[in-house]
C-alpha cells in the first residue's frame, strides 16, 4: 500500500484527475481518495516511484 499527502488535490475533479492519472500506470490498482485530508491510499504492483512519475505529470505531485 501506498500512501501519498497531495497538496494540489482540493476538489472531486482534482480527486477524479489524481485516479486517472493512477489507473493510467496500473489499471487494476485499488485506490481510496481523501480529499478533505488530501490523501490518496493506493494497493498497486507498480514501483513507487512509477506512481509519483505519474501524479506529477498530472499536475498533482505528492508531498
Amino acid at each position: 500500500m501506498h500512501e501519498f499527502l497531495i497538496p494540489a488535490m482540493t476538489c472531486g475533479h482534482c480527486a477524479s484527475k489524481v485516479n486517472a492519472s493512477l489507473k493510467r500506470v496500473d489499471p487494476a490498482c485499488d485506490i481510496q481518495v481523501d480529499v478533505s485530508q488530501r490523501k490518496v491510499n493506493v494497493r498497486s504492483d507498480e514501483d513507487r516511484a512509477a506512481l509519483v512519475e505519474a501524479l506529477s505529470e498530472a499536475g498533482y505531485p505528492p508531498a
